[in-house]
C-alpha cells in the first residue's frame, strides 16, 4: 500500500495575515520574517494533517494497492473525499488498464471515502503485476476555499506556528519535540485512523 502526492494544495488554509494577528506581529512587518511565517505555516499545515489523517486544502493522490480487495469496496484512506479521477489496474505484463466509471460507485459520504463496485459488477479479472497492481487516483480535502476548512484545524495550525515563532532557536529537546498541548486537543477531535 501506498499513498503518493500528485498534486498538493495551492494555498494554505490560514494566511500570513491571520497568522501575523494571532501571534501579535505587526503587519508592516515583512521580508524574511514572512518567508519564515510562510514556511511554518506550511510545516504546521503538514504536520495536522499527518496527525490527523486527513487532507485540508483540495489535492490530487494516488492510492496503490497489491490487489484487488476481497469485499466490494476499495476504503481510501485520506479523508474527506471529494471524487475520484480513476481506477487504473496494471496486468502482469505492466499494461495499465482503466476501469470504466461507470462500473463503480464513489462514496464521498462516509468518512473516510470509499470506491465501490456497481451493481452486478465485479473486479477485473485479469492477473495483475506481483505488486502495485491497483491505483485510484482521488481528489481529497474540504474543498479549494480556505473558508471550508474548520475553525478548530485553523487554531491549531496557527497555535503551531506561533510554536515555531516563539522556539526558533529553543535548546531544549522537550520544546523541540511537542506541540503545544492545546493544539493537539483540537486535532484529536477529528483525527482518523490510518488504513
Amino acid at each position: 500500500m501506498a499513498l503518493t502526492i500528485v498534486t498538493a494544495p495551492t494555498i494554505e488554509p490560514v494566511t500570513l495575515e491571520e497568522v501575523k494577528d494571532h501571534i501579535r506581529l505587526s503587519s508592516t512587518v515583512s521580508g524574511t520574517e514572512d518567508t519564515m511565517l510562510l514556511s511554518f505555516i506550511t510545516v504546521a499545515r503538514d504536520y495536522c494533517e499527518r496527525f490527523q489523517n486527513r487532507a485540508f486544502m483540495q489535492q490530487t493522490w494516488d492510492y496503490v494497492i497489491d490487489r484487488w480487495p476481497v469485499g466490494n469496496w476499495i476504503t481510501i484512506p485520506l479523508p474527506p473525499l471529494l471524487s475520484v479521477t480513476s481506477v487504473t489496474y496494471y496486468s502482469t505484463g505492466g499494461t495499465a488498464n482503466t476501469m470504466t466509471a461507470s462500473t463503480y460507485i464513489v462514496d464521498v459520504d462516509s468518512e473516510p471515502g470509499r470506491v465501490a463496485l456497481g451493481y452486478d459488477e465485479v473486479w477485473p479479472t485479469e492477473t495483475l503485476q506481483p505488486v502495485n497492481g491497483v491505483k485510484v487516483r482521488f481528489l481529497a480535502g474540504y474543498g479549494s476555499a480556505v473558508s471550508s476548512v474548520p475553525a478548530r484545524v485553523k487554531d491549531a495550525i496557527k497555535s503551531i506556528v506561533g510554536h515555531m515563532y516563539e522556539h526558533r532557536e529553543d535548546t531544549d529537546i522537550k520544546e523541540l519535540v511537542t506541540i503545544p498541548f492545546g493544539a493537539e486537543n483540537l486535532l484529536w477531535l477529528d483525527r482518523v485512523a490510518a488504513i
